[in-house]
């Protein structure tokens, strides 16, 4: 599942990573600073209102059972919700232009854009219209990102990518597991670039591989939604960075917060030129409080969300990397037995901050170091590296130790 991907530039915020070289007990430290992705998105109208001539509307096919259970949809008030139905009939048959009932009372930009924040399939929207507007009713024109055959295409590329991902999911595992899986597959196989093509949609996250965070949390709605999981797309901004999106999913009908994006570990460049390891995964932001994801994030407040605030699905928790107090040796044990174990990291995050204070340096400055020494000793190393990344933001310390070759 795992690849080996290009490095990446941005890197999440408030968080301090250093890289230490020791021989056996000395060591020398540098830092670099975190930079944040962001959210690019373009979704533009074009209104003209003129005089009223007679419109033919087509049938409404798509029913209500179609559509009940989406978020956003559910925001809606019943004739817009009748628009929603139409905008979703005319776009899935990529239709260049359709009218639908609405009249210059009504917000038809608000409609579509809660279409697709619903419907991460419709891949080949690209948020754009134009529309001409008319007292009774709108002749709308959608803008797609494709031909209806580069569509049919790109569709069977998307749905062999989910088999591909579909098919490492275990039939037995519980929703708690579905969604640590996407989590897991989405930031082990999506480069960040916003250069990438299509980096609002699935197409670029599952088929192309690279994408922003629109394309990772649409691409979780996505697969998520196929595994039985409900899953809604989030928009908001970073404070003081910028727009992004990121999704709220449910889990044993409790609703928590999730950020593929913010899951990927984007390399820690030091001076040095060293990063931490490929594979590593941010887990603060799967399964979280709205407590944690708000000490960055901000949520856009157009619809009312699902509060989260159940914290018992902490990954740090449930994997015993938790601790309610500071106690040295037991964290130098549990230091010692990760090198033990040959584990590629340690990581322990701390209840409040409080007790990140009390532990902080004597983690950094004693238990880290004497930890190094043993790694030397258990693995007959003349000298020992490793990289630590201080996030203060969600008091947590992660080490990650350089094992060299003498590692069996």
């Amino acid at each position: 599942m795992a690849r080996r991907r290009k490095r990446k530039k941005h890197i999440f915020p408030r968080l301090l990573l250093f890289i230490c070289i020791i021989a056996v007990s000395a060591g020398a430290v540098t830092a670099a600073g975190w930079s944040l992705p962001r959210l690019v998105r373009s979704v533009g109208e074009t209104v003209n209102t003129v005089a009223q001539p007679q419109a033919e509307f087509p049938e409404l096919t798509v029913d209500v059972e179609e559509v009940d259970g989406s978020f956003y949809y559910q925001q809606l008030n019943e004739k817009e919700q009748q628009i929603y139905r139409e905008i979703l009939q005319a776009v899935q048959a990529m239709e260049e232009e359709t009218y639908i009932h609405a009249g210059r009372d009504d917000d038809v930009a608000k409609v579509y854009e809660y279409l697709l924040y619903d419907r991460p399939e419709l891949f080949w929207c690209d948020g754009s219209s134009q529309m001409t507007v008319y007292e009774e009713y709108t002749e709308l024109y959608p803008g797609y990102t494709c031909t209806e055959s580069e569509k049919e295409q790109r569709q069977q590329q998307i749905e062999q990518a989910e088999r591909e991902c579909l098919s490492g999911a275990d039939a037995g595992m519980s929703e708690y597991e579905k969604i640590k899986y996407i989590y897991e597959y989405l930031v082990q196989t999506i480069d960040y670039d916003e250069s990438a093509p299509d980096n609002q949609n699935i197409y670029s996250s599952l088929v192309g591989k690279r994408s922003v965070c629109a394309g990772y949390s649409r691409a979780a709605q996505y697969l998520l939604e196929q595994m039985g999981i409900e899953c809604i797309y989030v928009t908001g901004t970073i404070r003081g960075q910028g727009s992004h999106a990121w999704n709220i999913v449910k889990c044993n009908d409790t609703y928590y917060q999730m950020d593929v994006t913010f899951g990927d570990p984007v390399f820690l460049e030091a001076e040095s030129g060293e990063s931490i390891p490929h594979t590593s995964i941010n887990y603060d932001y799967l399964c979280c409080t709205d407590e944690v994801l708000f000490t960055d994030h901000i949520q856009n407040d157009f619809v009312p969300y699902p509060p989260c605030d159940a914290d018992d699905l902490d990954y740090y928790r449930l994997n015993g990397m938790y601790y309610d107090n500071f106690d040295p040796d037991l964290l130098l044990r549990d230091m010692n037995q990760s090198i033990y174990n040959g584990e590629e990291s340690f990581v322990c995050k701390f209840s409040d901050e409080n007790v990140y204070s009390q532990a902080r340096d004597e983690i950094i400055d004693n238990l880290i170091p004497r930890a190094a020494k043993n790694l030397a000793d258990t693995y007959g190393l003349s000298r020992v590296r490793y990289t630590y990344v201080d996030d203060g933001t969600h008091r947590r310390i992660s080490v990650f130790w350089d094992y060299g070759e003498s590692k069996s």
